[in-house]
């Protein structure tokens, strides 16, 4: 057997041979041998040879291991020594030898003697797997790199790249010399060759040498993949290693920001100038000659450069991206090939002169217009479709991608009647806007969306696909029907009459208008907040931001500034078809057909402001159920919608402890009662992926507003401020409940809070008169105060109090389980005759009722209304009869 634990062998054989040849070598010569012998002899039988396992030394003490054989069903045997094994000839055994240790010389020792050996975790991977032991020609320990094909680069010291390899090997991986498609990983110390720059043209990971180590560090790990994403990042060549990079050109904070990315990178970055710099990065658009003559070994490179390496997550290959000074040879050789003065000037001045006029033809055309008055674009009253400062963030709607043989590229000019009308100028606009607007998504398609869903890109996917339809939502599909408006245009404005019907082409398509627009208008936020999120923490969607929104096509804009195009299209529109209204004549069929038109886009418009309200009304609701703990799921309802939050105190017992932060939150037919957690525990991710912050209120009670007998107006003494009660009629109680609070928030007032909550209870019980629900009382009748919540004596009386509970609970040795209390509460009644049912069992539903309640000793935290009125005074027993 080949020896290939060193660099090169006695016959010159190069340790990087390709590993998986020399395994299929043996293989076949194996299987030659055995069709000779079987053909040799047809009528003697082949000896049946069995495979047996000797665990060697300190492998031979593991259970696991052991185990793992038997699973297998491989006989084994364990020895302290090897030696009557290796040497002795069994030819009805083949010996396995398994080795804990593969540092110590008996696994070198029985290597040079071409036997199998093998790990403990190799042969428990095997047992999992249910797969027999594998055959390698070299010690196997692990399978933390099996299928691996890796290639070396850059590596000038023996030793170490004889240590990597063999590890290579133990771990299960094969080892490439040259490199090829079929190399999953090139193992890099030098960022150099032509190795690297093959790897970075096919996306192939590029690993440090540390990754191997690592990796060797976890080989008892059964299930261990040195594969693993998230592992193998870890150890991935940084684009700008090796790089000593310097920045002229840009603003002090651009530079800095470049600076921080560099170093994030793997890179060091150093002023202008300095002799140790390899990479001199240059603004080309504001730099137009270098301030020193640079030397042969700096490359001087264009921004592209530094924001490509960054996407591809990889040094890119600098010739590309090489920067030309104003004056170089090459520069001067196009400017002489301009010059005008030459024979024939005056042919070459009128072809100028043409072209000068075509660009003036086609800057009409141009989709990015010089920027307009903001009242231009923004002044419509047909409602609030231009306030997207309120769009929901919830969900996402998304489209197919269209195709580029569909888009007909646009005329260069519109043809002129003999005379131009300004009928015809507004719908000429109107064309050229339309046209421009198509070019526009066309581009956010084409130069964004495509890029970003294509597969195999370099470095892996920039975004994950739920980002891509966050942010794109369904531009494809608005694309699709602008793409028929426009060519139903361009076919109008060819076959220019003044009885051409405008208002007819919007109409045929305002029902797809109104499909495709608000799943998009609607999430503009939430997709502006995705961009915004993703270009902070993805550098590489960051660079791929930088290098396509410095194209001609983008026009210098950001994605979000071309996504909000869509935002306005509409408003726009309705403004040309309203001007175009003003100059149509009064016989022109096309007016009547106009208006309509007018008519369905506003109706397209208020469509999309209603699901937008309704949207952020879900959306809404959604955070009160991330922030409320045991939130219950019934809350999240189509017809359901948050009102008001209002922040208070608890003055009672009831509902929870006196003192406790309590919020409230107002929906349009319930309402939501949440205490402020004593102890916030981790947190969780939202559908979408983001991590949200853990839940900082306890659900205590969800109550229908027609629960709600009455609200009382608690009038203001010294002793009491901005109190308030609600009289509550559970479904399973026979009396009232009073739930008392005291307002903590600066917003709302107390009266717009009971006026709006009274409100809503009218509604839900169908009364007209909902000033009727209040009642004002003084807090003397009811027994409620405010005086001493805010004073240090009781909020140390309070702490105590929780603490006490908590001790209590935690050295109790007879904690009895809610079902055990539900069952002895229910005996109970039935013996007394009468029902028990507590606030705290029946209605809560979430706290534990209190051993007096099954000893039949009515709580005063339990108690309820008529049995206080009694207790309390004479004169809350005179106000009993207008409260029930």
């Amino acid at each position: 057997m080949v020896d290939n634990s060193t660099l090169m062998s006695e016959t010159g054989r190069s340790l990087l041979v390709d590993s998986s040849i020399l395994d299929s070598r043996i293989t076949e010569s194996s299987k030659e041998k055995i069709f000779t012998a079987s053909t040799s002899d047809g009528e003697e039988e082949m000896p049946q040879i069995e495979t047996r396992v000797i665990v060697v030394q300190e492998a031979a003490k593991c259970e696991e291991l052991l185990d793992a054989l038997e699973e297998i069903k491989v006989p084994y045997l364990k020895a302290e020594s090897v030696e009557e094994y290796r040497d002795a000839e069994a030819p009805e055994f083949e010996n396995v030898f398994v080795i804990a240790d593969f540092h110590a010389p008996v696994c070198e020792d029985l290597y040079k003697a071409d036997c199998r050996v093998l790990g403990p975790p190799i042969v428990m991977h095997c047992a999992r797997k249910g797969e027999a032991l594998p055959f390698s020609c070299r010690p196997l320990y692990c399978a933390s790199m099996l299928n691996l094909v890796l290639c070396f680069t850059g590596f000038r010291k023996k030793e170490e790249l004889v240590k990597l390899v063999t590890l290579v090997h133990h771990m299960g991986g094969i080892i490439r010399r040259d490199f090829s498609s079929k190399v999953t990983h090139l193992v890099a110390n030098s960022t150099q060759g032509d190795k690297f720059r093959v790897a970075v043209s096919l996306g192939t990971p590029i690993m440090k040498a540390e990754w191997i180590y690592k990796s060797w560090e976890r080989r008892n790990e059964i299930d261990f993949c040195a594969a693993d994403e998230e592992f193998k990042n870890e150890f991935k060549v940084p684009p700008f290693q090796d790089c000593m990079l310097s920045f002229l050109g840009f603003s002090d904070e651009e530079q800095k920001s470049m600076e921080e990315m560099t170093e994030m990178q793997g890179g060091q970055h150093l002023p202008v100038g300095d002799e140790r710099c390899t990479h001199l990065i240059v603004e080309e658009n504001t730099v137009k000659d270098l301030p020193f003559e640079p030397s042969q070994s700096l490359y001087v490179v264009k921004q592209e450069w530094f924001w490509g390496s960054i996407q591809m997550d990889a040094r890119a290959g600098e010739s590309m991206y090489l920067f030309e000074k104003v004056n170089s040879p090459e520069l001067k050789t196009s400017v002489s090939q301009l010059s005008l003065s030459t024979p024939n000037s005056n042919r070459k001045r009128r072809r100028l002169r043409e072209t000068l006029a075509q660009l003036t033809r086609e800057t009409d055309m141009s989709p990015f217009p010089p920027r307009k008055r903001p009242s231009a674009e923004h002044s419509l009253s047909m409602g609030s479709l231009l306030d997207i400062s309120n769009t929901p963030e919830a969900s996402i709607a998304s489209g197919e991608t269209p195709k580029l043989s569909c888009m007909k590229p646009s005329k260069n000019s519109t043809p002129l009647p003999p005379k131009q009308s300004a009928r015809w100028q507004v719908a000429k606009e109107l064309y050229q806007t339309e046209s421009n607007y198509v070019d526009i998504l066309t581009t956010i398609i084409q130069v964004f969306q495509v890029p970003l869903e294509k597969e195999g890109q370099l470095g892996g996917p920039i975004l994950a696909p739920e980002e891509i339809k966050t942010i794109f939502g369904s531009i494809p599909d608005i694309l699709d029907v602008h793409i028929k408006i426009k060519e139903d245009l361009e076919d109008l404005m060819i076959h220019w009459t003044e009885s051409k019907s405008i208002g007819a082409i919007i109409l045929k398509y305002s029902k797809d208008l109104l499909k495709t627009y608000p799943p998009f208008v609607n999430f503009f936020e939430m997709s502006k907040e995705t961009i915004t999120k993703c270009e902070k923490q993805k550098p590489r969607f960051h660079a791929f931001l930088k290098i396509n929104q410095a194209k001609p096509e983008c026009g210098r804009q950001s994605l979000a500034e071309l996504l909000i195009r869509p935002v306005q299209r509409l408003p726009s529109v309705a403004l040309l078809l309203n001007d175009l209204k003003k100059h149509t004549a009064e016989d022109n069929p096309d007016k009547a057909t106009l208006e309509r038109a007018i008519e369905s886009l506003r109706e397209v418009m208020t469509h999309i402001n209603e699901d937008k309200r309704k949207t952020e009304a879900q959306r809404q609701i959604f955070d009160v159920v991330y922030e409320v703990d045991g939130c219950p799921a019934n809350l999240l309802s189509s017809h359901r919608s948050l009102i008001q939050r209002l922040e208070t105190v608890a003055l009672g017992d009831d509902l929870c402890d006196r003192g406790e932060q309590v919020t409230l939150f107002l929906f349009n037919d319930c309402l939501e009662v949440a205490r402020k957690r004593r102890k916030v525990i981790g947190g969780f991710k939202s559908p979408h992926g983001q991590n949200r912050p853990p839940a900082s209120l306890k659900h205590i009670v969800l109550m229908p507003l027609s629960q709600i007998k009455k609200v009382l107006d608690i009038r203001e003494t010294e002793d009491c401020h901005k109190a308030f009660a609600l009289v509550v009629r559970p479904p399973t109680e026979q009396t009232n409940l009073l739930f008392s609070f005291q307002i903590t928030s600066e917003e709302p007032p107390k009266e717009d809070w009971l006026r709006t909550l009274c409100r809503h209870v009218a509604n839900t019980i169908c009364k007209a008169d909902a000033e009727n629900l209040i009642y004002a009382t003084d807090p003397d009748s009811i027994e409620v105060n405010t005086k001493d919540m805010d004073s240090t004596l009781s909020r140390a009386s309070r702490a105590i109090k929780k603490t006490s509970k908590r001790v209590t609970r935690a050295f109790s040795f007879s904690k009895t389980p809610k079902r055990a209390l539900r069952r002895a509460l229910m005996a109970h009644s039935s013996v007394e005759g009468k029902s028990l049912c507590t606030t705290s069992e029946n209605y809560l539903g979430g706290r534990q009722a209190s051993m007096s309640s099954l000893a039949g000793i009515h709580s005063p935290s339990l108690v309820n209304l008529p049995s206080a009125f009694e207790k309390r005074s004479h004169t809350l027993s005179r106000s009993t009869t207008h409260l029930i």
